[in-house]
């Protein structure tokens, strides 16, 4: 019994310091970087787009499959709609209904209009009348309600005619709600991306705001690294970065897009020599999209590897150039921020 006991002790101090020799080995295989030179590991990462459908329906059709390329603005799905089309005949003849009795209410102006005008010469001729005493004062004020009835009868017509334009308007506005509903149907990629998760099926019913496809979204790689306050303080936004990926030698060159402004403990992920430090801020290096688009059909996100970042100089130091092995840059590729090899 204390035998096989010695021995798994024996065994697991053995793996230990195999363990510690061989993380060593490691750090010595790697290559020197110099002061003036921060980086962390951490991975290619793209922003994940959920593509939903804004209306409830049926899924009609679903016109890309997990793995396929997308352009900006490219039909990926729709929705059926022919009950929105039903309805939006409803919605257009409503329209036409409306119009018509416009063009009644405009009739009944004109109509109203003659019937004052009728109602003025008749009281001119009744007031020259009265001043000849061919007629009765009565027969006069008769005239001047009815002119005045005349008057009223216009306005209250066209006061109907504004009535009938807004019907007119509303119904408009349901053609044109039901149009969008409509239009909303065919869903569309909202940029140039590849499809990581077809999440459902034609003829499955979905609810509004139903997700149908998940998509990366390639107008955005970037990698992001944890570093100490220590080097923070001297990365500026823009500064030139370089990513070595672990499976591949050709460094990618990229730039700093975003410097958090607070402060975080140690995340788990994070596997440098100063990860002993508490408090590490986030550092997101953003590769040129001009660089995306020459490669996306070699584009993966997941992929490990370390971003090399160059800090602004210290005092009148000057800026520290890139080492040997952080210069394998992409054939004919030159950033134009980066200047220094």
């Amino acid at each position: 019994m204390a035998t096989g006991f010695k021995k798994l002790l024996v065994a697991v101090i053995v793996t230990g310091v195999a363990i510690v020799v061989w993380q060593v080995w490691q750090e010595m295989q790697e290559p020197s970087v110099p002061d003036g030179i921060a980086f962390g590991n951490g991975s290619v990462e793209a922003v994940q787009t959920d593509i939903s459908t804004k209306i409830a329906g049926r899924v009609d059709t679903i016109l890309v499959q997990e793995g396929d390329l997308v352009e900006a603005g490219q039909i990926v799905a729709s929705i059926e709609t022919s009950q929105l089309r039903a309805k939006l005949l409803q919605a257009q003849a409503a329209v036409a209904s409306a119009e018509s009795l416009v063009a009644s209410a405009q009739a009944a102006i004109a109509q109203s209009q003659a019937q004052q005008v009728l109602a003025e010469q008749e009281l001119t001729r009744s007031k020259e009348l009265v001043k000849k005493q061919l007629t009765s004062t009565e027969e006069y004020d008769t005239k001047v309600s009815q002119l005045a009835v005349a008057k009223a009868n216009v306005a209250a017509a066209e006061a109907m005619l504004v009535s009938k334009l807004r019907n007119v308007d509303a119904a408009e506005a349901n053609v044109l709600e039901i149009q969008t509903q409509i239009d909303d149907s065919t869903l569309v990629s909202p940029s140039k991306g590849r499809v990581l998760y077809r999440l459902t099926e034609p003829s499955e019913v979905l609810g509004s705001g139903g997700k149908v496809l998940t998509l990366l979204n390639l107008t955005d790689i970037y990698m992001e690294v944890y570093l100490p306050t220590s080097v923070v303080q001297r990365i500026s936004i823009g500064a030139p970065a370089r990513i070595q990926l672990d499976f591949m030698d050709t460094i990618i060159p990229a730039n700093v897009s975003f410097v958090s402004p607070e402060s975080q403990f140690t995340p788990k992920s994070v596997e440098t020599a100063t990860e002993r430090e508490k408090l590490m801020f986030r550092v997101k290096v953003r590769v040129p999209q001009a660089l995306v688009q020459q490669h996306i059909e070699l584009v993966k996100t997941g992929v490990r590897g370390v971003a090399y970042i160059q800090l602004s100089p210290v005092a009148e130091d000057s800026v520290t150039p890139w080492p040997e092995f952080l210069q394998n840059l992409p054939s004919g590729y030159q950033s134009a921020t980066d200047t220094s090899q």
